[in-house]
């Protein structure tokens, strides 16, 4: 196979892919929907909702604890996604 053509596929394999992280987008929520957070492909925090009923609590420590793992949850979910991305990644003719 002719090692530009080569090269030129897997160019475009790798645009195709940063493009699509950059369209990845992840919704983790716990707490029985108390905490949602969305996430972006590049691993960026784009939104966080707290029911109010959390609020009301008064419970810092509990919304911290909620907060903290509704983002980890996103983060594991985005990870999951990039990696089924990769997995998916294989050039014509190899």
């Amino acid at each position: 196979m002719d090692m530009k053509l080569l090269m030129k596929q897997a160019q475009k394999m790798q645009e195709k892919l940063q493009r699509e992280i950059a369209e990845l987008k992840v919704e983790a929520s716990v707490g029985g929907g108390m905490v949602t957070v969305t996430m972006g492909g590049n691993r960026e925090l784009q939104s966080v909702r707290i029911d109010p009923k959390v609020l009301a609590a008064q419970d810092v420590e509990m919304l911290e604890d909620l907060v903290r793992a509704a983002v980890n949850e996103a983060n594991r979910k985005v990870e999951e996604a990039l990696g089924e991305k990769m997995s998916g990644l294989r050039v014509p003719g190899l």
